[in-house]
């Protein structure tokens, strides 16, 4: 993933896909962080894309520059985590998140990583480009 790490890094926001039921639901995400592999977001417990990552944890997130080359995509898993100093790190680095949620201790505030099965880039010069993990 660290090869990765410099587009999200530079195009934090992005869609995030959950399945809700027989349907996809797309929003737009801010990445977090990424550790080894695992690439970080946060939600809140009482948000729809809570109960639809519980019920189906099967993920995309796709991000991309102003001028589309390299476009990202991360699919895998969604895997939420408790770990309280990786809280405290997804907090002390967005502090519009921080305002939000205050404490990693906050009941609500829920974090989690795709465990990547895959990352494809699509770029116009290099075409499509798949990573299996």
């Amino acid at each position: 993933m660290k090869r990765f790490e410099e587009i999200l890094k530079a195009n934090p926001n992005g869609v995030f896909a959950t399945q809700d039921g027989m349907a996809v639901r797309t929003r737009v995400f801010q990445f977090l962080f990424i550790e080894g592999n695992r690439v970080y977001f946060c939600t809140s417990n009482e948000k729809a894309v809570y109960k639809q990552l519980q019920a189906n944890p099967q993920v995309s997130f796709c991000v991309h520059p102003a001028n589309f080359s390299p476009v990202l995509s991360v699919n895998g898993r969604a895997i939420f985590t408790e770990n309280l100093a990786l809280k405290t790190r997804a907090l002390d680095e967005n502090p519009m998140i921080k305002g939000i949620y205050g404490g990693p201790d906050n009941p609500i505030f829920k974090l989690f990583y795709i465990e990547p099965e895959e990352v494809t880039t699509f770029s116009f010069t290099e075409g499509e480009k798949t990573v299996k993990f």
